[in-house]
């Protein structure tokens, strides 16, 4: 099989998990559910949770706030660096069979800068706080669909999302979490 054949059938595959999951919008309970879930996902849950963890857990929530806001700023310029690069359209701008369900926040959808949050935050938070998993864990999940249910993500833009997520929080545990102690509290 070519490799252009094989590119060929991973977007065909991709715009059409991509209609199928935005087919969910057109019920309006699922599309209000999202709409606050990716909201939430802009990161008003997260700076929420970095605000509340020292608070409830001391110095051990400080430790996890700070790694997270530095995970988030490394996070930040890595995925729009990535996506200046590409340059690749949301998938409403592609499909007229794509419901954009709320406005997006910038012009382009790889990678899904909101599923590398969530994923690298969760991931983070899990780390330091391994009973969060029970309500981290489905919130990055939720996170992840809205994007594509929204509209607003292909698969792959989220699945690669996940991926820069996951390795960057992975990656930094061996540079800023216990037990090096880098951080100084």
């Amino acid at each position: 099989m070519s490799r252009t054949l094989l590119l060929q059938r991973a977007i065909s595959w991709d715009l059409t998990l991509c209609l199928a999951l935005n087919r969910w919008v057109t019920l309006p309970a699922v599309k209000r559910l999202f709409a606050v879930v990716s909201r939430l996902g802009d990161g008003v849950f997260w700076y929420a949770l970095m605000f509340l963890l020292p608070l409830f857990t001391g110095w051990e929530g400080v430790n996890a706030s700070v790694h997270m806001l530095l995970v988030g700023g490394v996070g930040l310029l890595l995925y729009r660096w990535i996506k200046h690069g590409v340059t690749r359209e949301r998938p409403f701008v592609h499909s007229p069979r794509i419901c954009l369900g709320i406005e997006p926040l910038d012009r382009f959808s790889f990678p899904s800068g909101h599923t590398l949050h969530a994923v690298a935050f969760g991931w983070i938070a899990c780390h330091y706080f391994p009973a969060l998993a029970w309500l981290l864990l489905p919130f990055a999940t939720l996170v992840a669909l809205s994007r594509m249910v929204l509209g607003l993500h292909y698969p792959s833009d989220v699945l690669f999302g996940a991926l820069i997520g996951l390795a960057l929080a992975e990656g930094s545990l061996l540079f800023i979490a216990p037990p090096l102690g880098l951080l100084p509290f």
